[in-house]
């Protein structure tokens, strides 16, 4: 794991020295922290690190706006750590591109475990495109499972970790309707809680990025009562 660069951004010294510490006995060495939301930015530019956790509540800024700069330049999976824990503030984590929503009080023991998760899902992702490269063509959009990739309309688009995921699922299986609950379970690797709501905000970032008009979906299409299933048109092809 000395490869795998992590970012700690926190405002107070406690908390990224516990993480710290907890992080490097699991293996971890190359541990970058910040305690600003500008030090933060300029922390993820510098190191390009593999996983990012971000507290919400920083002394010059929100996480929120920190996550949505910070995916203008990174896809790695973004953890939020924070003391705000209202079904409000957990949606709009996700709908900046978070992956994951950790609230304080917090085990730290269970925060190294999500992060392993995460890690271990997109080297996962990338262990299967090399076993069988694939390029998913819906005519508007493609997907590249090799290289990890977006277009639409013939552009690169930046699309996070659990949102490519997401995608990539519903690409594998056309035209097969997947409950809110399905989709979580295999998508995010746990069992759902009354997690849907994680679902249908990445669904709506997904529909943002390829659908012409994002509330009359072509391909994510909703089935009332039933779920989601991804429409491919007699264009669509798999490469």
């Amino acid at each position: 794991m000395r490869e795998i660069r992590i970012l700690l951004v926190d405002d107070e010294t406690e908390i990224l020295n516990l993480i710290r510490i907890v992080l490097k006995k699991e293996g971890f060495t190359q541990i970058f922290t910040a305690m600003s939301a500008a030090e933060a930015i300029h922390q993820c530019r510098q190191h390009q690190p593999h996983l990012i956790v971000l507290d919400v509540m920083l002394p010059d800024g929100e996480g929120f706006d920190v996550c949505r700069e910070m995916r203008q330049m990174t896809n790695a999976p973004i953890l939020f750590l924070t003391a705000r824990t209202t079904d409000l503030d957990k949606l709009t984590g996700f709908s900046m591109g978070g992956d994951d929503y950790i609230t304080k009080p917090f085990n730290p023991l269970e925060l190294a475990a999500r992060i392993k998760a995460q890690l271990r899902r997109l080297q996962l992702v990338q262990a299967s495109s090399q076993a069988r490269p694939k390029i998913h063509d819906f005519g508007r959009f493609c997907i590249h499972e090799e290289s990890g990739q977006l277009f639409v309309e013939g552009k690169e688009v930046s699309c996070p970790a659990m949102e490519f995921k997401l995608l990539l699922f519903l690409c594998s299986h056309p035209n097969r309707i997947f409950s809110k609950k399905q989709l979580y379970e295999q998508v995010w690797g746990e069992e759902s809680l009354g997690d849907e709501n994680t679902v249908m905000v990445h669904m709506r970032r997904l529909r943002e990025k390829i659908e012409r008009d994002p509330s009359h979906p072509e391909w994510l299409v909703t089935v009332r009562g039933l779920g989601y299933k991804l429409v491919v048109p007699q264009r669509g092809l798999v490469r």
